[in-house]
Parts: C-alpha cells; sequence; structure tokens
C-alpha cells in the first residue's frame, strides 16, 4: 500500500497521482552506463538512485495535495486545498519540448509544495486547480 492510500482520512479520496517524466531517469541511465566502464563500481548509485525514484509519491486527493519521499526515512509535505492560493509552473526550454516541468503550490500561511520532474505539468496545474476550486 502505497503512502499516500495509508494517509487518507475518513470521506477523503485519491483524485489523481502524478508521474515523473522519463527525462527524471537519465541521471540512472547514466550511472548505469558508467558502471559499464568501471567495472559495475557506480551500480550502487544507479540502485540508490532507482530506488529514490521509485520512494517518491505525489497527488492530489479531495482534501489535500501530498508530497512524499523517502527511501528508508520519509518526509512528506502537504497542503489543505482551502489553503491553496496559486499553482504556478517552472519549465525551461527542455521542459518545453520535452513535456516535463515543476509545479510550485503556493498557500497561505505554509511553506510551498513542490512537484519537481511532473510529466505534463500543464494537466497537473489543471487537476489541482479543478480540485481546489470546484465549479459551483
Amino acid at each position: 500500500m502505497s503512502f499516500i492510500e495509508e494517509s487518507l482520512s475518513s470521506g477523503e479520496e485519491i483524485v489523481a497521482r502524478f508521474k515523473l517524466h522519463w527525462f527524471s531517469r537519465i541521471p540512472m541511465v547514466l550511472w548505469l552506463a558508467l558502471g559499464l566502464v568501471t567495472f559495475g563500481v557506480t551500480w550502487l548509485v544507479a540502485i540508490y538512485e532507482f530506488l529514490r525514484l521509485r520512494a517518491i509519491e505525489q497527488g492530489v486527493t479531495n482534501k489535500r495535495v501530498i508530497f512524499k519521499t523517502g527511501i528508508i526515512g520519509r518526509k512528506s509535505e502537504e497542503m489543505k486545498l482551502a489553503s491553496i492560493e496559486t499553482v504556478e509552473i517552472n519549465q525551461d526550454i527542455l521542459g518545453r519540448i520535452f513535456g516535463f516541468g515543476n509545479i510550485k503550490v503556493t498557500g497561505r500561511g505554509t511553506s510551498d509544495v513542490v512537484f519537481k520532474g511532473i510529466n505534463d505539468p500543464m494537466s497537473v496545474k489543471r487537476q489541482i486547480e479543478s480540485v481546489s476550486n470546484p465549479v459551483a
């Protein structure tokens, strides 16, 4: 069971999970390729990178946005939908070309929640805004 599923409160449902773009896996692939040259020494770094990426969970429920990371330890950032003020997209040129970027959710009185390396950030922005500002 995922962290998001475990942390659901009563009446809370998962609306969407946000996936990392394939570009996020490039460092892991580079470490694996370098392992061929170094006879596998850097494969430990590649395994760590694989586990780190696999441990990232990000999504939105009908009550909050959630970002969780950590292989052994756990760090989660959450923000209630009622606290959200803005949802910003940050994309550089590669992000625009390949369709990935960062989403920064800013709220009142709380720290920001940043989703990094998100696949299709415009769709993620729409999903968060449609849940946090339902049409009457």
